[in-house]
């Protein structure tokens, strides 16, 4: 009976003990305010001439299940007519960040932890947007979060450490890159940084047209602009409306002019934040603004019928498990089991010609090799 007594009292405190410090108590959130989606004819040829890159920075299948319950059952990413399975692991171990995930997207090679844009060695290596630009291809970027981040980094710079922020938006001239939306002003003014260097005045140099306004990148017409209204990250998803979906369509109307074709990559930014503040209301309002980018972007790509769009995650944040919930009012109970990252796999959506190339099981380095080999960069 004292041995029956005892591990019960032990199973007790093992179940209500702190992990890392922290407890992670069951969350419950009823999202307020679905939002109707329709069905989208799928392209019906083959060629593609132009593919666009969709990152939900940290998000797992969960999470997509979870925003599919608070919307009641229904979400834009339904519409891709091929799933597959993306595999995160990095070079030097099994849990992979934004700078080492995302790199393996934008480089097609692995890479350490908290490196960007460069491989396991630290050597830069060409990126989506340098094979594209070097290709005779347009390309955009568009993110919510402030463009020193890891994920923008990733595709506009290279160096070993992520956090060097000022070092990495100083690379940001030398980038081809045609068209940029973010947030992040901070590190591109002189006063700001130790170098002085004023990164908004060697863009526009290098021919760029900067823009401080949101309105006024909604309206432009011309050639290659950066686009960057924020000191910081942009807006939360509340404050900020649709500002993503219509600043990456502004982004796709001005790329579509290239004969040629284009590469652009949209990030959904602010759900690896959501997680890591294991913010269950937070998180779900930033996954549903990217489904409506997503939709947007699907879309425009059916109307346009010779691009592909690839959705997928660099990794996942937060360790999310969706326990209960009720699709009628839109209700998820929630545990998070980590304030960082996981090894879950992450899927990946795609849309549009040869969508059937991603289907199955993957890396996240093959995935970057199937859209260099599809828009024949290398």
């Amino acid at each position: 009976m004292r041995k029956i007594l005892f591990w019960g009292v032990m199973l007790s405190m093992f179940a209500q003990s702190p992990v890392n410090g922290k407890n992670f108590d069951l969350q419950k959130y009823t999202h307020p305010a679905p939002y109707s989606v329709e069905k989208i004819q799928t392209p019906k040829g083959k060629k593609v001439k132009n593919v666009i890159l969709m990152i939900g920075d940290g998000m797992s299948l969960a999470h997509v299940q979870c925003a599919w319950t608070c919307n009641r059952g229904h979400l834009w990413l339904e519409n891709a007519q091929y799933t597959g399975l993306s595999q995160t692991p990095i070079a030097n171990q099994l849990i992979a960040e934004s700078g080492s995930g995302g790199t393996a997207l934008a480089i097609g090679h692995q890479t350490v932890y908290h490196a960007a844009g460069v491989d396991a060695k630290g050597n830069p290596q060409p990126s989506l947007i340098e094979l594209a630009h070097a290709k005779g291809l347009s390309t955009g970027v568009a993110v919510t979060c402030r463009l020193w981040d890891a994920t923008p980094c990733d595709f506009l710079a290279h160096y070993i450490d992520r956090d060097e922020s000022e070092l990495l938006i100083g690379q940001f001239p030398d980038s081809p890159v045609d068209y940029v939306f973010g947030g992040g002003q901070r590190y591109f003014k002189p006063e700001n940084r130790p170098d002085k260097r004023d990164v908004f005045a060697e863009l526009e140099g290098k021919g760029y047209k900067v823009m401080k306004n949101y309105e006024e990148f909604l309206g432009y017409e011309g050639g290659k602009a950066y686009c960057v209204p924020f000191e910081g990250d942009t807006p939360v998803p509340a404050e900020r409306g649709d500002m993503l979906a219509k600043a990456s369509l502004k982004e796709l109307s001005l790329l579509s002019r290239d004969k040629d074709g284009f590469f652009m990559m949209i990030e959904g930014s602010q759900l690896d934040d959501y997680g890591h503040f294991n913010n269950i209301q937070m998180l779900m309002e930033e996954t549903l603004d990217f489904d409506r980018t997503v939709g947007e972007v699907f879309k425009w790509a059916a109307q346009d019928g010779e691009t592909l769009v690839v959705v997928t995650a660099d990794h996942e944040t937060g360790g999310l498990t969706l326990l209960d919930g009720d699709l009628a009012s839109g209700t998820v109970e929630v545990k998070f089991t980590t304030d960082d990252h996981s090894g879950v796999i992450v899927p990946i959506y795609a849309f549009g010609p040869q969508a059937q190339n991603f289907t199955g099981f993957m890396t996240n380095t093959e995935l970057c090799h199937k859209i260099q080999s599809l828009l024949k960069l290398k």
